[in-house]
């Protein structure tokens, strides 16, 4: 059977990830029940971001640098409103999540502006605005009433139980629902897509909203997790984040690729990182394997798409 262009970046993938959990599960202490809640946890939290970052990348729009700051940001809107009881301290942190990104993506898909450059402005205009209202201080709780958000269900942590409902949810909006489709659209090619009758502005501020949304979620779980909260909570969850869809194979040019596939991609990020950390390498290390993984996907991406 003859394989083509396009078959390659996938058939290249499958290989590496089975080498991937051969290294792991040879690695002494990955297979321990420590080793393996300590890589649940941490999928958990970037794995949130990296589900809403699915829906800005789908959309063309690359990526997003203020989420990792509205994680920290959603954190402490939910501990700061906990005296008003833990229902609305959650609702409150994720309307504020969604609200903040959402406006992000109306100036990107109303005016069209560089969806980088406004991501930058963001995450300035997020750490000035949290550092006047704490005093860069750290924030503790203002109420109690959270010990669901990081008990167990079925001896499985609150935490997995909460990305895995976000990330089905999430495939769900983008395979059964219209706003997913017009979404995948606008990713392809937008002009098109306008031509077809669909607002594309509607479309990218609602991808934004919706990452705003999980980062919250991510932020939320991390608070209740630590029983306190900083700006530095949610610090390099947007690179991890970008990192895990690429992986997962969603088309950085957008368009192509899907929230579990994502996913997908978070749990080959934190497989690498936890192997390079139980083998004694550094954090630097762990971040240079990780960025030479996210340029080979690129190059393969790019392999693939060439005609």
């Amino acid at each position: 059977m003859r394989i083509t262009r396009r078959q390659i970046p996938g058939l290249v993938r499958l290989v590496v990830v089975a080498l991937l959990l051969g290294w792991a599960v040879q690695t002494p202490g990955f297979l321990s029940r420590i080793s393996l809640y300590a890589m649940l946890s941490d999928i958990s939290f970037a794995g949130c971001v990296a589900v809403g970052m699915s829906f800005i990348t789908l959309t063309g729009n690359i990526m997003s640098l203020a989420l990792g700051a509205t994680v920290s940001a959603s954190s402490l809107v939910f501990l700061g409103s906990l005296s008003f009881g833990p229902a609305a301290a959650v609702a409150l942190a994720l309307g504020f999540g969604a609200a903040i990104t959402a406006a992000q993506g109306a100036v990107i898909g109303v005016l069209r502006a560089n969806a980088i450059l406004v991501s930058i402005a963001a995450l300035t205009i997020i750490m000035g605005v949290a550092d006047i209202a704490t005093g860069g201080q750290r924030i503790y709780p203002a109420g109690a009433g959270f010990a669901l958000l990081h008990s167990r269900i079925l001896g499985v942590p609150f935490d997995t139980v909460a990305l895995l409902a976000l990330a089905f949810g999430g495939q769900a909006v983008l395979s059964g629902t219209r706003l997913g489709r017009e979404m995948r659209m606008v990713g392809s090619n937008r002009r098109a897509a306008e031509v077809a009758g669909i607002d594309a502005p509607r479309a990218v501020t609602a991808a934004y909203a919706l990452a705003g949304f999980c980062a919250a979620t991510s932020g939320i779980l991390l608070a209740a997790r630590y029983g306190s909260g900083d700006m530095d909570l949610g610090a390099g969850f947007d690179y991890r984040a970008i990192a895990a869809v690429l992986v997962g194979g969603t088309a950085i040019q957008g368009g192509a690729g899907s929230v579990l596939r994502s996913l997908l991609g978070m749990v080959v990020i934190a497989v690498i990182e936890i192997v390079l950390r139980l083998q004694g390498f550094s954090e630097n290390l762990q971040y240079l394997v990780t960025g030479l993984v996210v340029l080979a996907v690129i190059m393969l991406q790019s392999l693939g798409t060439r005609r």
